[in-house]
């Protein structure tokens, strides 16, 4: 699996941004006006950052021999986790920050105010899950064999013969 670059992800915030303001515009014309943003958002996403890390901790330790009873499988979802949390990450940074930018015009509005300040903590949020599955990521990282050659599981024993 390949690591997720960080382009990919800026790239992925800045185009939900752009069509996530584009809807919000397009339902503020209809006299639509989304709510504010939960406070409990923001806690949600630093727990499923703190999960995410505390995931990729035990993988780590795992790596360095001194959890030796992990199931490799865990191991590996935990890699798929920590890649769709970059990516979850990205998406609601994108998400968030457009409705920020929706109410930037209005902010001597009190309301529009608190609107973008729990939209803002949201991006917050969203970004410290992306950080969070950027290291994981880094973390369930597996070296190369020191022998290309030797096929993956073979000894090199039994390489030879």
């Amino acid at each position: 699996m390949q690591r997720t670059r960080l382009r990919t992800l800026v790239l992925i915030a800045v185009l939900a941004a752009a069509v996530g303001w584009l809807v919000v515009r397009a339902l503020g014309s209809r006299g639509v006006v989304l709510p504010q943003v939960p406070w409990l958002m923001v806690g949600v996403l630093v727990l499923i950052a703190a999960v995410v890390l505390a995931m990729g901790w035990t993988v780590r330790q795992y790596l360095r021999g001194k959890h030796p009873t992990l199931d490799p499988m865990r191991a590996a979802r935990t890699a798929v986790l920590a890649k769709a949390s970059c990516y979850t990450g990205a998406l609601l940074t994108g998400w968030y920050a457009a409705q920020v930018l929706d109410v930037l015009g209005d902010l001597g509005i009190e309301a529009q105010r608190d609107r973008a300040l729990s939209a803002g903590l949201a991006v917050l949020g969203a970004l410290l899950l992306t950080a969070a599955g950027l290291v994981v990521e880094w973390i369930c990282r597996i070296p190369p064999p020191e022998d290309p050659e030797q096929a993956p599981g073979t000894s090199p024993d039994t390489a030879a013969g």
